[in-house]
C-alpha cells in the first residue's frame, strides 16, 4: 500500500469516527465504544477492498459485509453515507421514529445493508450461509463478517465456525473485534476467550492477527487471506481499543459500550479527531 492510499484510508476511518460521534450525540445515546473500535476495518473494507457499487446496492456478484456485532451499526452507516449509498442527512435520524437507520442494521430499511443484525452469534451463522450459497453458485465474491469478542461467548459462533471449515468456505473472511470489553465487564472477567487465534485455528481457519487500528496491516491480512485459496475460511483477529480515537471515551472502559454524549463532549471529541484539541 502506498503512502497516499494509507493516508486516505486513515482519513476515512477518522471521518467514520466523527460521524459516529455526531449521530450518537444527535440520538442522545448509543453504542459508541464498539462502533469506534471497528472504524479502521470498516474504512479498509468500504473504501479499498470490497467490490461494491453505491449506485447499484444489489449488484450481482458484489462482496458483502455482515455485521454480526450488530450494535456497532453506526460505524457501517457512517461508511455507507460517506460512500454515497444514501444522503448524509439520514445520519441525523439514527434510532429515531420512522428512521431508515435503526440502532441495529436492518436490510429492509437501509441501502447497502445485506443482512439484518439479530441476536449476538446470529450474524456469523448468516455469513456462513451466504458464503455457502456463493460457493454453490460458483461466484467469485467475498463474504466478510465482523464478530465481537464478547459475542464469541455464544455457542452459535462456534457451530457456524465448524460449518465454515467443513464446507471449505475460503470465500469467507471474518474479523474479530478483540477489544477485551463487553457490556458487563471485561471479556476475561465474564467468560475469557483465552487464546482466540488458537481457537479459530483449531476450528479449521487460517488465522491472522494484526493491530486493528493499522489500516495497512488490516488490508495486507485481507490480501493474504485471499491469496491462500486452500479451502479454509479466514479469521483476522483485530487487536483494538474500545472507543478508539477519543481519549475520554477510551477512558470510560466498559462504560463506553453504550453512553450518552452532550454537546460539550461532542465538540471535544471532534476537536481531538481532527487535531484541533487544545
Amino acid at each position: 500500500m502506498n503512502a497516499e492510499k494509507k493516508q486516505y484510508l486513515e482519513e476515512m476511518a477518522r471521518d467514520i469516527r466523527a460521524q459516529v460521534i455526531t449521530m450518537i450525540g444527535e440520538a442522545g445515546k448509543g453504542h459508541v465504544g464498539g462502533s469506534l473500535s471497528i472504524a479502521d476495518v470498516i474504512a479498509v473494507l468500504y473504501f479499498h477492498q470490497m467490490r461494491i457499487d453505491p449506485n447499484n446496492p444489489k449488484m450481482e456478484g458484489r462482496d458483502r459485509l455482515i455485521l454480526s456485532k450488530g450494535h456497532a451499526g453506526p460505524a457501517v452507516y457512517a461508511a455507507l453515507a460517506v460512500k454515497g449509498y444514501f444522503p448524509m442527512e439520514w445520519l441525523k435520524t439514527l434510532n429515531k421514529p420512522g428512521t431508515n437507520l435503526p440502532s441495529h442494521c436492518d436490510m429492509t430499511k437501509t441501502p447497502g445493508i445485506d443482512m439484518t443484525a439479530g441476536s449476538l452469534g446470529q450474524g456469523i451463522s448468516c455469513a456462513v450461509g451466504v458464503a455457502k450459497a456463493a460457493a454453490i453458485a460458483r461466484g467469485d465474491e467475498y463474504i466478510y463478517a465482523i464478530v465481537g469478542d464478547g459475542e464469541s461467548q455464544e455457542g452459535s459462533v462456534w457451530e457456524a465456525s465448524m460449518s465454515a471449515a467443513q464446507f471449505k468456505l475460503d470465500n469467507l473472511i471474518a474479523f474479530l473485534d478483540n477489544n477485551g470489553m463487553q457490556i458487563d465487564g471485561t471479556v476475561d472477567e465474564v467468560v475469557s476467550l483465552r487464546s482466540p487465534a488458537a481457537k479459530w485455528e483449531a476450528f479449521g481457519f487460517k488465522v491472522f492477527r494484526v493491530d486493528g487500528h493499522d489500516v495497512e496491516a488490516i488490508s495486507d491480512a485481507i490480501d493474504m487471506a485471499k491469496a491462500q485459496k486452500d479451502g479454509r475460511p479466514a479469521m483476522i483477529v483485530l487487536d483494538t481499543i474500545k472507543g478508539k480515537g477519543v481519549k475520554f471515551i477510551e477512558e470510560e472502559g466498559t462504560a463506553n459500550h453504550s453512553m450518552s454524549l452532550n454537546d460539550e463532549q461532542i465538540s471535544r471529541a471532534l476537536d481531538e479527531l481532527y487535531g484541533r484539541a487544545k
